[in-house]
């Protein structure tokens, strides 16, 4: 991961140097607090920054971190159970995080990682699938039913998840 450091603070928008191997669209951590950012324009290694959180406080000198990875969301059960801002963070968790008043550089999982849900294969262990393909399902409540498919452009062979799993 690059690491660079702050030249600019103008509102939303921060400029750093130093991130030579970081490209347009990634994620970056900038700040102490890890505030979360996008880089919207790139100049050698100078990248031009929107940040998505206050930058009250942030200045020359302050570090910028290069994630390697764009901004994304989560897609997944569960997902529709939640309120999110903007980036996908759960507001409901960020406020059990910090209270009513959510903290700057406070961040959450888009989707809960410890509620488990059930998965009903619809191919077999060993069978032959192919891009596009469903594989399985999972419900998320009585009205929507999520399908699990192989990515595009990807042959594969079904296989099971767990040593000695069964379909």
């Amino acid at each position: 991961m690059d690491r660079g450091v702050i030249v600019k603070v103008a509102g939303p928008l921060v400029v750093a140097e130093g991130l030579g191997t970081a490209k347009m669209y990634d994620l970056v951590r900038v700040g102490a607090q890890g505030l979360m950012g996008e880089i919207i324009e790139m100049r050698r290694d100078r990248a031009s920054i929107q940040v998505y959180e206050e930058t009250e406080g942030l200045g020359p000198g302050d570090p910028v971190e290069a994630t390697g990875a764009p901004l994304s969301v989560e897609l997944g059960p569960g997902l529709l159970e939640s309120v999110y801002d903007g980036v996908q963070r759960p507001l409901d968790e960020l406020e059990r995080l910090a209270g009513a008043f959510l903290a700057r550089g406070v961040s959450a999982p888009g989707l809960n990682r410890d509620k488990r849900w059930e998965f009903v294969a619809t191919a077999t262990v060993g069978s032959r699938v192919s891009g596009g393909q469903i594989v399985g399902t999972v419900a998320e409540n009585v009205v929507i039913e999520h399908r699990v498919m192989v990515p595009p452009r990807s042959p594969a062979r079904s296989r099971s998840s767990r040593p000695g799993a069964t379909p």
